[in-house]
């Protein structure tokens, strides 16, 4: 994952841009969740990334998830409580496709 794809979906260091990938992933991720958008998911995570500026220790790569990396234990977490795989809309599958 590149610095530039983060902020082009609109993930910012001074938040999340208007009319963008970033908002409607905000907006639709609050209504599924009753009003917010909870700590660990997709949008928070992203917006983390793009507040700090950088994606480079995240372990999200364009050639796939790095072993070891947070990106990794993200994707095993995720498989655990899923019953062994990671879902399409999952956190991980989510950043690892932007």
């Amino acid at each position: 994952m590149s610095d530039q794809n983060v902020r082009n979906a609109g993930f910012t260091s001074s938040g999340i841009s208007g009319r963008s990938l970033a908002s409607s992933m905000m907006s639709h991720e609050a209504r599924s969740s009753g009003g917010g958008v909870h700590s660990g998911g997709p949008t928070s995570t992203l917006q983390e990334m793009g507040a700090r500026g950088t994606t480079h220790s995240s372990g999200f790569t364009s050639s796939g998830i790095s072993s070891g990396s947070r990106a990794s234990h993200m994707m095993s977490e995720e498989a655990r409580s899923h019953g062994g795989g990671t879902p399409r809309g999952s956190t991980t599958s989510t950043v690892q496709s932007i």
